[in-house]
């Protein structure tokens, strides 16, 4: 979980992001000021991104996803008939504050519905996302480790293999109170299609 990308690995995963993220725009017919505007990340930064030049943090990718309607996984894709994803191999995200890694193991190029995520809790640590936006349903199951998720103001506690479903518009904090690592499965799905 602590590798880190080798420079061609980072160059061809920010080249990847940075095509997606013109590419989509370009079918928007939006600005990159429309979406600094939207997603409140600096022109310069988004531009960065867009030009393949920054590995951003996965809170500056999941704002661009979001404002352009796309599932996160569709900025990471790369178009493949058989994908197959490895534990600790490919491109790791990781959230701002350090605390969960995220690696993509889906390809939405064919349902553009669904994603899927392997994820990795630090010990006693917390991630809070922004809310996705409307129509995303979250299936997270614990494969190692416990989980508290915090859903508004409601506190649920998951244990090895459970699973919770809610809707990812709501306010929500995944929580690892142990000193252990939790391993997590992610699964969203959008109820609608995004052009």
């Amino acid at each position: 979980m602590g590798n880190k990308f080798s420079s061609e690995n980072a160059e061809r995963f920010a080249r990847q992001v940075g095509e997606t993220m013109r590419r989509t725009m370009q079918k928007r017919k939006m600005s990159l000021q429309e979406l600094a505007d939207i997603t409140e990340v600096s022109k310069l930064t988004l531009g960065k991104v867009e030009r393949g030049e920054s590995n951003s943090s996965f809170y500056v990718f999941f704002k661009i996803a979001n404002a352009l309607s796309i599932p996160i996984s569709v900025l990471f894709k790369e178009d493949k008939e058989v994908l197959i994803s490895r534990k600790n191999i490919g491109d790791n995200v990781v959230s701002a504050n350090g605390a969960c890694t995220f690696q993509s193991i889906s390809d939405t190029s064919n349902s553009g519905l669904v994603e899927i995520h392997r994820a990795f809790l630090k010990p006693n640590s917390e991630y809070s996302p922004d809310a996705h936006q409307i129509g995303v349903i979250e299936y997270v199951t614990v494969m190692s480790g416990e989980l508290q998720v915090k859903i508004k103001d409601d506190y649920h506690h998951l244990y090895e293999y459970d699973s919770i479903k809610f809707n990812g518009n709501l306010e929500h904090t995944f929580i690892n109170p142990t000193n252990s690592i939790s391993v997590l499965h992610f699964v969203m799905t959008y109820t609608k299609a995004s052009s």
